[in-house]
């Protein structure tokens, strides 16, 4: 246990981060899933759709530094090329 003030900040600091991050990551799958699921069941109105909300909210955590404009942009490149082969198929 922390008997110094400092590191008693610092652990009362990294539950708080820890907390943040955990809604994030959670976040990232959850919008990621529903677009999944819409390509799943082919269809391209509700794809297009999660694919506009997911789209969204991963560049905006990009702007709080939760993740790199790089990880963004190869999350939403993925998401982009499933909605795109519903047409296709």
């Amino acid at each position: 246990m922390a008997h110094h003030k400092s590191a008693k900040k610092r652990i009362l600091q990294t539950a708080v981060k820890t907390e943040r991050n955990r809604y994030y990551r959670t976040r990232i799958k959850n919008i990621t899933k529903a677009v999944h699921e819409a390509v799943v069941a082919s269809d391209k109105v509700a794809a297009t759709a999660a694919f506009s909300i997911a789209n969204k909210q991963i560049h905006s955590l990009v702007s709080k530094g939760f993740i790199k404009k790089t990880t963004a942009a190869r999350k939403v490149s993925r998401l982009h090329k499933l909605v795109n082969a519903i047409e296709a198929a």
